[in-house]
């Protein structure tokens, strides 16, 4: 709440409490919203009834057992009619004798969004001279007079005191509403809790944040609401808030590994404003940009002494080669052997390191995990022994999905080719994948196998480390951890009750649709054809590439289903894309693109053909020429 609306919620409370009336404002659950000091001091009620949240029926109960009512047998039939004629939601005037002998009339109107407002007026002096009036009116005509026209004058402070009720039940009205609609557009879970840690506001979007729990809050304790798991991670901030301190932390939710941030606000009375979100996706960016700096910092620090040492190697090798023909003893020539598989090994391990910190770069695209799968088991078979078999349990969604196919398929091997290290002749590996709430894509490989020792659990995923001795590098683990960050993901090592299990997590990004049929790209520059593809793919295209008008016409002429070709004008070979357009079929729509000048004669020519795209331009550029009405 910022200061305009606190300053409007002050002076509309300071207001309320000069009316000498009492005032109570329910929702359309019976829940209290608003009420003044009339009303607490005139049916002297506790705290906790004044409260926001404050239940309708625990009122009339608390009035009831005062004794406010009279005698009454069965309090219980009497609170459950009270509730009923409120829920009737029908507009009503009545008067009533206290058990103290004050009189009060009682009104109520309905709100148009539901509740009640409900104003309580002390008319036991203007019973009083009604009375009066009929007892005495021959002997006190004098007084009738008097006492009528105060009785007048009550009656119109009271209408203008009705009047500013309505006026302020009006904009009360509004201010509730404006409120609620810009919290329910909001995508976060707005709420807030009395000291009790009882809802008293809340929009409903905590089933949106937190998918399972319910949506209907007001009057739960928080705990019952998030769940005892939930709860645990949140209840020492909570307490900190209540403090005064104002804590923002993020937790992983147990029932799909969202993460969600909180962030909890003291309200100054007691109370706390909670706001939450979902930054799952959030989460797995901020991780894929780490990683991506990581190997970036990585790569500048490895790369000086990558190069020197790769050619201290060379010096070695070179020298190692030499001695090896001079005849020298046979003890040197096996010092010689030893020398030369060591330096080819650091060469090997120099390789790796320039995989592991170099250019890497993540390209997803619309993968279908089932052939995915398949094929790696295609690929694993061959290299495990006769002992060992290889499982796939594949529980993935039919639809594709965004992913590094290659990269992916290179991890899962490499954690397949671990696995039957460790299995030695006999054993079993298992794959197996299936979605979180399409929120993650969770793919284990497991074996029966020792497990991990103590040791490697905490070791396996740093650089360098084996329990292989010098058949290992200590880099397939790391590399495959690189991978899963790069996309956002997450890795973990554990041990079964059978052996040793590797999980990852990547983020599920489904595949968009593809709308507007199969494209050719022709463009011999790596970089550009990459932007390319994307804008093409954004516009609802399958994209397959093509660096040379040769390549694009072969295949042309071998796909039937290309709608749509996308060709720069100069290509590999000699052949250009104008060239390609004159074997292509008149029918198929053709676009090219250049960054000739307009006084180039291949551009004259180009735009006697048809439409040209001068580079750079746009993804809207290129929709208006392939759906001019999404470029206007």
């Amino acid at each position: 709440m910022d200061r305009n609306d606190q300053w409007i919620k002050a002076m509309t409370s300071a207001g309320l409490n000069l009316i000498a009336q009492g005032l109570s404002i329910y929702d359309n659950n019976l829940r209290l919203a608003v009420s003044n000091r009339r009303f607490r001091e005139m049916f002297h009620l506790p705290d906790r009834l004044i409260r926001p949240g404050a239940r309708f029926d625990d009122t009339i109960r608390y009035i009831a057992e005062r004794g406010d009512y009279g005698p009454v047998e069965d309090i219980d039939a009497l609170v459950r009619s009270r509730v009923e004629q409120a829920l009737a939601f029908v507009p009503h005037y009545f008067e009533r004798i206290r058990a103290n002998g004050q009189v009060i009339s009682i009104e109520g109107a309905p709100l148009p969004q539901g509740g009640w407002v409900t104003v309580y007026t002390d008319i036991t002096r203007t019973k009083r001279i009604e009375e009066l009036l009929r007892a005495r009116s021959e002997e006190l005509s004098g007084q009738l007079l008097a006492h009528a026209e105060e009785l007048g004058a009550t009656n119109r402070k009271l209408a203008a005191t009705i009047s500013a009720l309505e006026e302020a039940q009006r904009q009360l009205t509004e201010i509730e509403a404006r409120t609620r609609l810009t919290t329910e557009m909001m995508p976060a879970h707005i709420a807030h809790v009395d000291r009790d840690g009882h809802y008293t506001y809340s929009n409903r979007r905590l089933s949106a944040v937190m998918p399972g729990r319910p949506s209907d809050i007001l009057g739960l304790h928080i705990s019952d609401a998030l769940g005892p798991d939930a709860f645990s991670k949140i209840g020492p901030h909570l307490e900190a808030a209540y403090g005064g301190d104002s804590p923002v932390f993020e937790f992983n939710e147990a029932h799909d590994s969202r993460r969600i941030r909180v962030a909890f606000t003291p309200d100054g009375a007691g109370g706390v404003y909670i706001l939450s979100m979902d930054v799952t996706s959030e989460t797995q960016a901020r991780v894929a940009l780490q990683q991506s700096r990581r190997r970036a910092m990585a790569a500048q620090m490895t790369s000086g002494l990558a190069h020197d040492f790769s050619n201290l190697l060379t010096i070695i090798l070179g020298m190692m080669s030499k001695m090896e023909k001079m005849g020298l003893p046979e003890e040197a020539a096996e010092l010689i052997s030893a020398t030369q598989a060591t330096a080819q090994r650091g060469g090997r391990l120099l390789n790796r390191i320039a995989d592991m910190t170099g250019n890497r770069t993540l390209r997803p695209r619309a993968t279908d995990m089932h052939g995915l799968l398949e094929d790696l088991k295609l690929l694993a078979t061959p290299s495990l022994p006769r002992g060992i078999g290889l499982s796939v349990l594949d529980h993935t969604p039919d639809e594709a999905l965004m992913l590094d196919a290659g990269m992916l398929q290179d991890a899962l091997l490499n954690l397949v080719l671990n696995a039957r290290d460790a299995c030695g002749a006999n054993g079993q590996i298992t794959i197996s994948a299936h979605a979180i709430s399409r929120i993650w894509i969770e793919i284990a490989v497991t074996d029966t196998g020792p497990g991990f020792s103590k040791e490697a659990l905490g070791k396996a995923l740093n650089p360098f480390f084996t329990t292989k001795g010098s058949e290992g590098s200590g880099l397939g683990l790391p590399m495959v951890y690189d991978m899963v960050k790069l996309a956002g993901g997450d890795m973990r090592v554990a041990n079964t009750a059978t052996g040793a299990a590797v999980t990852l997590r990547l983020p599920y990004r489904a595949a968009p649709q593809a709308q507007g049929g199969l494209a050719l790209l022709v463009e011999d520059n790596e970089d550009l054809r990459a932007t390319f593809r994307d804008m093409l793919v954004d516009l609802g295209h399958t994209v397959i590439e093509a660096t040379s008008a040769d390549e694009a016409s072969a295949l042309a002429a071998d796909i039937e289903d290309i709608a749509l070709v996308l060709s720069d004008i100069r290509l590999e070979g000699d052949a250009t894309g104008i060239d390609l357009l004159k074997r292509l079929p008149k029918s198929l729509p053709c676009i090219l693109m250049t960054s000739l000048p307009l006084s180039d004669p291949l551009h004259r020519e180009a735009l006697a053909r048809g439409p040209v795209l001068r580079k750079p331009f746009t993804r809207a550029q290129l929709a208006a020429l392939l759906r001019p009405e999404e470029g206007s």
